[in-house]
């Protein structure tokens, strides 16, 4: 396999999957806009061999599909996949030992690998943050970004690689009051594992040492965001995909790894943060200008013919996308044993991924009982929303099969069975004044939120209907009523200015709902900014109804009452307007994206690709 970037790149170009980018490209917002086109149209990775204003080389969308990362990592794939599936059921080893045999030697030459000496490799360079290719990705960025960081951390108590962190955390380079060559931004959400390392290293009054590394085998950039089971690290797990055993050396008590392309060292200090921010993130808006920690840079290494790798994160579909993939397919049916009854667990990528989760459990408790209804479902649910990253979700939709198998991956359908089934006076259940992603600035503050979860299971209740009611028609104020899916109706609102008023307007819409007879046959109403946008795709209905509403505050009913402190209703209406407090969406700019097709037409470096929208052929 790859012992570096280098090699990698070699390989694909050879078999047809990457392309080389010869026209300059500036690194402020055309290399990205370049990225996305070529994303959107499943093009291939791309090498941009001269970036303006820097001496190295820049690659991006290796992880574009999943076939061309299978491709990369076809040597050892089925190998990591059969190690992962031991960690999570090491029972299979003691049951079949010698067909396991060859999984614990793979797990053993894994093992990193450390050098000799407080050095780092001979041919490394030091170098400075400003020549690095410093990319912008959107018009109000806060500045230059890492994307695709392995961000090394330690242990204070217990300090050795065996005892680390690598995790991928954006790495702001410009911008702000960042002093450039001196200090960079650090960001890191909550449930993260740095943390922890920043937490002990404060309670010991000392600095948090930290490495960046950028590049390397592919492996290594896969490793930093693998959810991993417990007690399998990362940098072995970087040894088992790549299929040589993690190598690293330190020097002035900095890990450095040494086959990453770059590497930043630094410190963070206790009590230090300076503003991040803004950044274009996964949700397809900007994540806004908030205090993190500041690091301050020790030293930067480049290794002779180094390459920058990046991606580019946006509204889904992008590269992290495929990413999800990935992951997915190495890890296979972890969930089921890290709990136990969960069959399926699908973190909805339409959404933002961390907005909305379908998933499947199992309904055993009362088999004796006549009347189905959600009973283990709700303590399945209880254990997801309290399950490392899954717990960051604001929406869980959760069923169980009965006489038919159910596909969580195709959204309209699973949504659908879910609303033939509920009872919305028993099946809506709500967490209120808890953390949700940091990301996302639906709730009421940085980290915090709520949640609720849509429970089902049982005999059909009703049939979901085929066109909008007639009743919806006919209520002033809203109009241009469109069906998103059978059971589910987008309507337009007026512009929202604040809750107090947006609760009149609620009020008085659920009121003229019930003076006209509520409709059990459509059991969810999306008060939306643009119902034709809202119904246009299905994509387009989870991306703006999940990411714009807090269930606490956007959660309506037609009927609506508590009973005993449960709050349900007849009809169900999310408020998915746009809110002022919420972060700005992501647009492209248009100056740039006239610019770059100079890259599509005749001539051009991409001008043998089919992309949308235009450019040629």
């Amino acid at each position: 396999m790859y012992r570096n970037l280098e090699e990698c790149i070699i390989d694909l170009e050879k078999h047809g999957h990457l392309i080389r980018i010869k026209e300059e490209v500036d690194p402020y917002l055309e290399m990205a806009a370049i990225h996305m086109k070529v994303y959107e149209a499943d093009g291939p990775a791309l090498l941009f061999e001269n970036v303006k204003g820097s001496k190295f080389p820049a690659v991006s969308n290796l992880f574009g599909n999943i076939e061309r990362s299978k491709f990369i990592f076809r040597k050892t794939w089925d190998r990591t996949q059969s190690v992962i599936a031991l960690r999570d059921d090491p029972m299979k080893a003691l049951k079949q030992p010698f067909k396991h045999m060859d999984n614990g030697f793979a797990a053993l030459n894994a093992l990193p690998l450390k050098k000799r000496g407080n050095r780092i490799p001979s041919d490394f360079q030091e170098i400075q943050i400003s020549d690095l290719p410093l990319i912008q990705h959107w018009p109000m960025d806060g500045g230059a970004f890492i994307t695709l960081p392995q961000v090394y951390s330690e242990d204070p108590e217990k300090p050795g690689i065996m005892n680390s962190n690598l995790g991928m955390y954006r790495i702001q380079l410009s911008g702000n009051e960042y002093e450039m060559n001196k200090e960079i931004g650090l960001h890191y959400q909550i449930h993260r594992g740095i943390g922890v390392h920043q937490d002990k290293a404060n309670k010991q009054g000392i600095p948090l040492k930290v490495s960046c590394f950028v590049g390397g085998p592919p492996a290594h950039t896969l490793s930093a965001i693998m959810p991993l089971p417990e007690g399998l690290s990362e940098v072995i797990f970087a040894g088992l995909l790549s299929g040589r055993r993690y190598r690293y050396s330190y020097l002035d008590g900095f890990c450095i790894s040494n086959d990453a392309d770059f590497v930043i060292t630094g410190e963070i200090h206790q009590g230090e943060t300076k503003p991040e921010g803004p950044f274009g993130d996964h949700l397809g808006y900007y994540s806004l200008t908030h205090p993190f920690p500041v690091m301050k840079v020790h030293k930067v290494y480049a290794k002779p013919n180094a390459i920058w790798p990046f991606t580019v994160v946006g509204r889904p579909p992008q590269e992290d996308t495929s990413f999800g993939e990935l992951i997915h397919e190495l890890t296979g049916d972890a969930i089921k044993q890290e709990i136990p009854g969960v069959k399926e667990v699908h973190a909805v990528d339409a959404a933002g991924v961390h907005p909305l989760l379908f998933a499947i459990g199992s309904e055993r408790y009362t088999p004796y009982q006549q009347v189905k209804q959600p009973t283990e479902l709700l303590t399945l649910a209880n254990r997801i929303l309290g399950t490392g990253q899954l717990s960051l979700a604001k929406y869980l939709f959760i069923t169980a099969e009965e006489n038919q198998p159910i596909d969580s991956h195709k959204e309209a359908d699973f949504i659908m069975y879910i609303l033939e089934r509920m009872d919305l006076r028993r099946d809506i259940h709500f967490y209120t004044n808890t953390t949700i992603d940091t990301l996302d600035y639906s709730g009421t503050g940085l980290n915090s939120g709520s949640k609720v979860v849509l429970a089902a299971y049982g005999d059909k209740k009703r049939e979901l209907c085929k066109e909008v009611p007639s009743v919806l028609n006919e209520i002033r104020g809203f109009e241009n009523a469109r069906l998103i899916m059978p059971g589910v109706v987008a309507i337009q609102g007026s512009t929202f200015t604040d809750y107090a008023h947006a609760k009149l307007e609620l009020q008085g819409f659920c009121e003229a709902i019930a003076d006209k007879g509520a409709n059990p046959s459509c059991p969810l109403i999306i008060l939306c900014d643009d119902s034709s946008f809202l119904s246009s795709t299905i994509n387009n209905f989870l991306w703006a109804t999940f990411t714009r509403s807090n269930p606490s505050h956007d959660i309506y009913g037609v009927n609506s009452s508590y009973e005993n402190k449960h709050w349900g209703c007849d009809q169900m209406i999310i408020d998915a307007r746009i809110k002022p407090h919420q972060a700005p969406p992501l647009i492209p700019d248009p100056i740039v994206e006239k610019n770059i097709e100079r890259l599509f037409v005749k001539g051009g470096s991409l001008s043998g690709l089919k992309i949308k929208g235009s450019l040629e052929g």
